[in-house]
């Protein structure tokens, strides 16, 4: 039951007293007391129970009534001089006032905020004010314009402002420069990132160090100084002290210095320096910008004289890397000497450190990982020839011996090389010498002539034959190689060719007969020479070759077929370029007959032999480079060829029958392990980024 509202005195005051009143009524009283227009949802149902022992002011009226609804689970929204009463999780959706600067009001009014960080990420503030929200109403970031758009009480809002502000605040750490006067920059920040980075990360296996204990230290080569940046002063201040302490001057003559070389080459650096600090063109370890040549090597045999001395066969120089020898000649230039250690592949530089430090800079960027290029080749020669013959030939002798001194009638055609198996005359001798194919004729008994003996008396010989030869070289070579390093991959025989010979002639003794040989590839041979482009392209120096030995009973030496191809083609990564589709067609038509007779129509095929040849050879190169930078890249390739492997190899085993095993199948290949990824190393003078 209501409860009257009070009286309200001269002094602007009333006393509430609403116990067990009903909402509608105790808005309809705070209404007529604040003079204020109050809409109620008709969801809005409830008692409310409001005490004043003594009589408040006019202006708490409303915020206390407020405060009643808020505890009922409803909320007013403030809109054009009216006030909304409705559900608490409707209320956001009904409009309200949208504050982009502090909240001037107080009490439970409802209000929407947008506030702008200016240091803090608002997506991660989000995390850290949701519990602090009424669960009905919303908070949500802006990431665009870094901001927070929070709909809540206005009371809830001052207080998620003051928490806002405490924590949007500049990092703690500022960056100081720290100068090194007498040591290398470079060579101190791995030794500080020892003492002071990993430690630290250490303190908290599994998971991120501690905020106060991050600490960066990045080299500066040009100024020879270290930046310092850390959360924590007193982190920065240590890792100043600790720089102070080992920056001091060197012992005299101990000014020698071993740099370890990751993946560089130290002779090729310490040429690259030669021609740095002399100014000297000093030719580099593979001046050529296109492919080597192709090497062959030269032998003699035979057995030498005492008076002549045989040539040395040629054999390819040993490196002293090979050897396990250390290295390349040391030069002195600009107050520094450097050699290099190839065996450990160090760089060895004795210098003053001023000088040191400007070498150190420069080795560290050309000390970097050199990308790789996997260049997958498909090359296929298409060949066929296509050969025909026909021909009739006869011939026509009388009698069954030509001896004595009767007159006997011969005559006859015959076409074709003697000893080719298409001669007339050579089957009438020997009829197993007829070449291949169709073969018919007539026998007539034998006939014997005088100085040659008894023959066949072949009295006709009809000849057809055709023939049909393709053939389809598929290659699929695959090579991968480094950056501006070339490759080269030979699948073929080693053939020798006579070169040159020598021979004793008339009454010389003491010499003995010997020749020359040149080995040569004849088979496949490609040979790519890669170069990354700075946008990301292939630019490709190609050599391709497919030879075959064609005719080995040549008196002038060895016949042999030769495809080449060299071309220099920029490629996109990953994309494929075709090479060659150069055609060689060749077309022989030979025809052997009896003049005038030969040309007559139908007949003339009686008295004419036809020799028809055609061959065609087509050479196609598809290349397909993918550039390599990283392990993973170059695992994943690898790991693709491995299992392409084994499948060839389980389908090329043969399958087992019911009474037989194959006693000796072939190997199988072991199942392979990808190693775990390597912790990646930091560069010199770098440091974990702080976040």
């Amino acid at each position: 039951m209501a409860a009257p509202a009070g009286v309200a005195p001269v002094d602007d005051a009333v006393t509430l007293n609403f116990v067990n009143a009903d909402i509608d009524a105790v808005v309809k009283a705070v209404a007529e007391i604040t003079g204020r227009n109050f809409v109620i949802d008709p969801k809005v149902k409830g008692i409310v129970n409001i005490v004043s022992a003594r009589p408040v002011p006019r202006s708490l009226v409303y915020p206390t009534l407020l405060s009643a609804l808020r505890l009922q689970g409803y909320a007013a929204v403030e809109t054009d001089g009216v006030v909304k009463i409705v559900p608490e999780a409707d209320a956001k959706q009904q409009g309200g006032a949208v504050v982009t600067g502090r909240v001037n009001v107080g009490g439970d009014r409802l209000v929407t905020q947008v506030l702008t960080l200016r240091y803090e990420s608002a997506a991660q503030m989000v995390a850290v004010l949701r519990p602090l929200i009424t669960p009905n109403n919303t908070i949500a970031a802006f990431p665009a314009a870094n901001a927070l758009v929070i709909t809540d009480y206005a009371e809830n809002l001052k207080r998620i402002e003051r928490i806002v502000a405490s924590l949007d605040q500049p990092p703690a750490g500022e960056t100081i420069v720290v100068p090194v006067r007498h040591a290398s920059a470079i060579d101190l920040v791995p030794v500080l990132n020892r003492l002071l980075v990993e430690p630290a990360a250490a303190t908290t296996p599994g998971g991120a160090p501690d905020v106060q204990q991050r600490i960066a230290l990045v080299a500066d080569p040009r100024s020879n100084s270290i930046l310092v940046r850390a959360e924590s002063p007193a982190r920065a201040v240590r890792a100043r002290a600790l720089i102070e302490q080992l920056d001091t001057p060197g012992r005299v003559g101990g000014n020698i210095f071993i740099i370890y070389l990751r993946n560089a080459d130290a002779a090729r650096v310490a040429q690259t320096l030669r021609a740095l600090l002399t100014g000297s063109d000093t030719p580099p370890v593979s001046a050529s910008s296109g492919l080597s040549p192709v090497p062959s090597t030269t032998a003699m045999t035979g057995t030498t004289g005492a008076g002549l001395a045989a040539a040395p066969v040629s054999a390819p120089a040993i490196p002293a890397t090979a050897l396990g020898g250390a290295a390349s000649g040391a030069f002195t230039a600009a107050g520094a000497t450097i050699a290099a250690d190839t065996a450990n592949n160090a760089l060895l530089i004795a210098a003053p450190e001023p000088v040191y430090n400007n070498l150190r800079a420069v080795i560290d960027k050309l000390d970097i990982r050199r990308a790789q290029v996997f260049v997958e080749a498909l090359i296929a020669e298409v060949s066929a020839d296509k050969a025909a013959e026909f021909g009739i030939q006869w011939q026509y002798l009388s009698n069954s011996s030509l001896t004595g001194n009767n007159t006997n009638v011969i005559g006859g055609t015959n076409f074709g090389a003697r000893g080719s198996g298409t001669n007339i005359i050579d089957a009438s001798g020997n009829i197993t010498t007829v070449g291949p194919g169709l073969n018919f004729g007539v026998v007539r008994g034998s006939v014997t002539i005088p100085g040659i003996g008894t023959i066949t008396n072949l009295a006709f010989l009809a000849r057809a034959l055709e023939t049909k030869v393709s053939a389809n070289i598929l290659s699929t070579p695959t090579l991968l190689t480094l950056d501006n390093e070339e490759a080269k991959i030979v699948v073929g025989q080693n053939v020798p060719f006579i070169t040159g010979q020598y021979a004793t002639t008339g009454n010389v003794t003491g010499v003995a007969p010997f020749q020359t040989i040149e080995r040569r590839d004849v088979g496949l041979t490609l040979r790519v020479k890669p170069q990354i482009t700075e946008g990301g392209s292939v630019r490709l120096v190609i050599y391709q070759e497919v030879s075959r030995v064609d005719d080995k009973t040549n008196p002038a030496g060895i016949i042999t077929n030769k495809r080449a191809l060299e071309s220099s083609v920029v490629v996109d990564d990953n994309q494929i370029v075709v090479l060659g589709g150069l055609m060689q067609d060749s077309l022989t038509d030979t025809t052997d007959k009896v003049p005038l007779v030969g040309d007559v129509p139908v007949i003339g095929q009686l008295f004419r032999f036809d020799n028809r040849a055609r061959s065609k050879t087509n050479l196609l190169i598809f290349l397909k480079p993918t550039v390599v930078r990283n392990g993973a890249t170059a695992a994943a390739l690898t790991t693709d060829r491995y299992e392409y492997l084994m499948g060839e190899q389980e389908r090329a085993r043969p399958p087992d029958r019911l009474f037989w095993t194959d006693p000796s199948p072939p190997p199988q290949l072991p199942p392979m392990v990808t190693p775990p990824a390597a912790p990646s190393v930091p560069p010199p003078g770098s440091a974990p980024a702080l976040r």
